[in-house]
């Protein structure tokens, strides 16, 4: 099963499955569509948002486990 890690560019997160950008716009990220999350890690835009990036973390991989 795939994990996201607070390492992991947004692009790349919403690679593995393209319902996590609608968990990250739900958690109050609204910029995955920006030209910067193309280079921006989790970790990176959390910050930016004033988010904690672990409890992020959680939420996206508890979406993905819910695939299985």
């Amino acid at each position: 099963m795939a994990q996201v890690t607070k390492d992991m560019i947004i692009a790349e997160i919403i690679g593995l499955d393209q319902n996590l950008g609608a968990v990250l716009m739900a958690s109050g990220m609204h910029c995955i569509g920006c030209p910067s999350s193309q280079g921006e890690t989790l970790e990176e835009a959390a910050m930016v948002h004033g988010m904690d990036v672990e409890q992020l973390v959680n939420r996206l991989n508890e979406y993905l486990a819910t695939k299985q």
